[in-house]
């Protein structure tokens, strides 16, 4: 027996408790490099000018000026695209947005639409871009925007971001020398409902609503959708002073063409599809309406064109129809036979039109066999896309069950 073998015993205890300090010292000190490498690439991603990544495809989410909580995707624009609205206040609210998803689960419904910037001109996506901060126009109402996205891409859904553009009635108040004036007093020019409206010309204003699209791009929405852009149609235009555009040089329509090259020259670098919403008499109508709105003058700078082609909306007698409301689909057909005549004589596809039907009471009662009629329409004019407005985002659910084509 030897008599040392108790202190070699506890010799080697003690050598194994140094041993394993040593390792987990290691393995501490690997941790904090590695942090610190995670944290200089984040630095790194939030420096980029207006906090979009250089991947189009990729970018860390950053909501929170924390760790990321998953890396940023963007789905392929579905071959038909199916979508409804959702007003912010829905998206808003878990409880309500998800009763909202709910119901449209298990139909056709492909796509939904979430307002970035609504008519008030208030920002309602967290933003992290100090360009933007600056104006202090976010509300925030969807707080949690890049994971509710996130959230839709995993339930299938494909996501359009709705930007008003020159009608905002934020921007013009805070920044009046951006905005539309009045001749008589110089006070800010107001439409009938007592909205005010950005001027068309101004580089800042386009500046400003691209700056916004590309930090919603880098929040994960996959296409960028473009609203209100063009003149005012109501309210006492002829007491607009424009701040810069100068309509002795140039027309409505040329301006407004300025700012389609200029917003496509100034995304496509990012890989976002877009799409600008327009009257839907620019199908059928060859002026302007008055409001700088000519079909092919828009067409080329987007990747699709969005007609609201609501019936509601038709004046009465148009096309020979006492009230447009009650025939959705001779106004839808009509309008789409005539836009794909226009879209094709410049060479392009016919799918660049996806328009939006209507799915509300207005003019008449919106029963299911209205909405889908409206759907047939489309279909029959050989398109398979639509997007569907109703404020309140209740939708008659029986015009979207997978069995309507």
């Amino acid at each position: 027996m030897d008599h040392h073998l108790p202190l070699k015993r506890h010799t080697l205890t003690f050598l194994a408790i140094v041993l394993g300090f040593f390792v987990f010292a290691l393995i501490a000190f690997s941790s904090f490099l590695s942090q610190e490498e995670f944290r200089g690439e984040r630095d790194s991603f939030l420096a980029t000018p207006l906090g979009v990544s250089t991947s189009s495809q990729q970018a860390l989410s950053e909501t929170d000026f924390s760790f990321p909580k998953f890396v940023v995707s963007h789905k392929k624009t579905p071959d038909t695209v199916k979508a409804v609205y959702m007003s912010s206040w829905i998206a808003g609210s878990k409880e309500a947005r998800e009763k909202m998803l709910k119901r449209i689960e298990g139909t056709q419904i492909n796509s939904i639409i979430l307002d970035i910037k609504d008519t008030s001109g208030k920002i309602v996506i967290k933003l992290n871009s100090p360009t933007l901060a600056k104006y202090q126009s976010e509300e925030s109402r969807v707080s949690d925007i890049a994971e509710f996205v996130d959230d839709l891409h995993q339930r299938g859904y494909y996501v359009i971001g709705h930007i008003a553009v020159f009608q905002d009635n934020y921007l013009t108040r805070v920044r009046p020398d951006l905005a539309m004036r009045r001749k008589d007093n110089n006070e800010l020019w107001q439409d009938a409902k007592g909205m005010a409206w950005l001027d068309v010309s101004q580089q800042e204003v386009w500046d400003y609503n691209i700056a916004l699209a590309r930090e919603a791009y880098s929040a994960g929405f996959d296409e960028l959708n473009f609203d209100f852009v063009r003149f005012p149609t109501d309210g006492d235009i002829s007491q607009i002073r424009y701040r810069n555009y100068d309509p002795s040089k140039e027309t409505r329509v040329e301006a407004l063409q300025k700012f389609f090259v200029y917003l496509h020259d100034n995304v496509k670098d990012i890989g976002a599809p877009t799409s600008a919403n327009v009257f839907g008499m620019v199908t059928t109508n060859n002026d302007d309406l008055g409001i700088g709105q000519v079909m092919v003058n828009v067409a080329p700078y987007v990747d699709y064109i969005c007609p609201m082609l609501y019936p509601s909306h038709y004046p009465k007698g148009w096309n020979g129809f006492k009230n447009p409301a009650t025939v959705p689909y001779k106004v839808v057909k009509i309008s789409m036979d005539s836009g794909i005549k226009k879209i094709e004589a410049l060479g392009l596809s016919k799918n660049k039109i996806r328009p939006w039907l209507q799915d509300f009471d207005l003019g008449a009662t919106y029963t299911v066999d209205m909405v889908k009629a409206q759907h047939e329409a489309v279909y029959d004019a050989g398109l398979n896309s639509w997007m569907m407005w109703d404020a309140t985002n209740k939708y008659t659910l029986g015009a979207y069950q997978k069995e309507d084509n």
